[in-house]
């Protein structure tokens, strides 16, 4: 059933074989149905991994292997990597309309309405299939099929261990989670390519979630279309990403064009993809950015899966999302390795990095799985977090005070206007925080120490204040804290001292 001189697992690396062996450890201690979900990251090599399982299986059963994917582009690739591990497949695609049983091939790829349709119509046997194998498992579209294999064994594999649909969790399909190598352990030995990564704090309080829980297209289209963040777009890319090949994500096709337009005008080659461009016109548009020096493409998240360009060298969020596997997709993109490329560029423009972390930090795979609605909650709440409000204990803190707010944006605007230093407006908002604290306290001690219940609020000003300036880094934003915080101690002491001096006089 497959070809005994192909390449087998010597082409293997031993983290591959390592994993493989544990799989079918899984696969051989308990009796069918076995259900597992296999976590590899993006770059491991998945296909590799599950097309070596494949066929061992066949020299060890009679019955076949199916192969579901949710992309034509993934069942291409998957294919290929099998015929390249000398395993005869054949790809169900809507060309097929014979009964597909009563041809002699081990192993099946399909896509999931494909094979239902299939299915429907008597042209597939789902009896003889020993082995299901589902790739890309996160995606709930397999659910309706998964059901028609009742006694088979199923194998899901996938680089976040999330289901992308809440009220599905996986731990609902699959038994057990099998962990694979982590993105650090394959960056420090070389298997993927290390991010360098340029954070650029944005205001995200006017975006929205939608029924999926990420933010919604149109409230992205509106903030990220904008001519100010459109114009720190260019500037982040020409800071830290000029003339390297760069992938730039963003939420909508409206925002999508608007950068091709953005970067057009300033003389670089850039091309825009979307899910309605066609299959020939993609095509020509990835061989474009293949072979072009220095080339941008920007797309929305249709190149998240399916796409393997390992000449990537930075990757742009333009774009917040709420999803982990979309995070980790659109920046595993970059992570290829070549022989002269062990690193790459990541611009986040949508505090995403915050959101959920470094890329490559480690993450406890097995809780997310096991407590999926948990994790989707912190998650909300960090996003939520992201709209400013003063909570109502905070009055408390400040009896004496009549304003506690400072409208940065409003002050900043205010300065243009009347051609002042901008500087003045933290120099404000540094003043009415020190009187806030100065009137509601006996001494410099408690002054000082009731100081300290700010941080919060400073934090959010100077946020406030470094998006006003357009071009700030994560690094000049936190100097900012720093440097307000300390001239505020200061400040504090020489009015609590002039109170002091002025009470004595009295």
């Amino acid at each position: 059933m497959t070809n005994s001189n192909a390449n087998k697992d010597t082409s293997l690396y031993d983290y591959q074989k390592k994993d493989i062996e544990r799989l079918f450890q899984q696969l051989r201690q308990a009796s069918p149905p076995v259900r597992i979900l296999y976590q590899l990251p993006t770059g491991g090599g998945k296909t590799v991994i599950f097309s070596e399982i494949s066929r061992r299986f066949m020299e060890n059963s009679s019955k076949k292997v199916l192969i579901l994917t949710h992309r034509k582009e993934l069942c291409r690739q998957t294919a290929s990597t099998l015929k390249k591990s000398g395993i005869k497949s054949k790809v169900i695609d809507s060309s097929m309309k014979q009964n597909l049983m009563k041809e002699n091939y081990p192993c099946y790829v399909a896509m999931v309405e494909t094979l239902k349709n299939r299915i429907k119509d008597k042209l597939f046997n789902t009896d003889d299939i020993g082995l299901l194998i589902v790739d890309e498992a996160h995606h709930n579209s397999f659910r309706k099929l998964i059901s028609k294999f009742p006694d088979v064994s199923l194998v899901g594999v996938t680089a976040t261990p999330l289901s992308s649909d809440i009220n599905l969790p996986l731990k609902a399909s699959y038994d057990q989670l099998v962990i694979g190598e982590s993105i650090a352990s394959l960056i420090s030995n070389g298997f993927l390519a290390k991010p360098k990564l340029w954070q650029y704090d944005v205001e995200l309080n006017t975006l929205q979630t939608g029924i999926n829980g990420d933010f919604t297209v149109r409230t992205s289209d509106d903030l990220y279309a904008s001519d100010a963040m459109l114009k720190l777009l260019l500037h982040a890319y020409e800071s830290h990403a000029k003339r390297k090949k760069t992938l730039i994500f963003n939420n909508g096709i409206f925002t999508s064009r608007k950068v091709l337009q953005l970067f057009e005008d300033a003389g670089y080659p850039v091309k825009h993809l979307d899910n309605k461009t066609s299959g020939i016109e993609r095509a020509e548009i990835l061989k474009w950015f293949r072979k072009t020096k220095g080339a941008i493409l920007t797309s929305i998240s249709i190149l998240t899966t399916g796409f393997d360009e390992p000449s990537v060298q930075c990757v742009i969020l333009n774009r917040a999302t709420t999803s982990l596997t979309l995070y980790h997709q659109m920046i595993g993109r970059g992570a290829r390795v070549l022989f002269n490329k062990k690193a790459f560029s990541v611009i986040d423009l949508g505090n995403n990095t915050e959101r959920f972390g470094n890329w490559d930090a480690p993450l406890d795979w097995s809780y997310i799985f096991e407590n999926p609605q948990a994790y989707y909650d912190s998650i909300g709440a960090t996003a939520n977090g992201e709209s400013h409000h003063i909570p109502s204990d905070f009055r408390s803190l400040f009896p004496k005070s009549l304003e506690l707010a400072f409208d940065v944006q409003k002050a900043y605007q205010d300065a243009v206007v009347q051609n002042q230093k901008p500087k003045i407006v933290m120099r404000d908002s540094i003043r009415q925080h020190a009187r806030m604290c100065a009137e509601n306290s006996d001494s410099v001690i408690a002054a000082i120490q009731l100081a300290e219940q700010l941080d919060k609020e400073i934090n959010w000003r100077v946020k406030q204040y470094t998006i006003c300036q357009g071009n700030v880094t994560k690094n000049y934003r936190e100097w900012l804290q720093d440097d307000y915080k300390s001239k505020l101690k200061i400040l504090i002491a020489k009015i609590m001292q002039r109170n002091i001096q002025f009470q004595d006089a009295v």
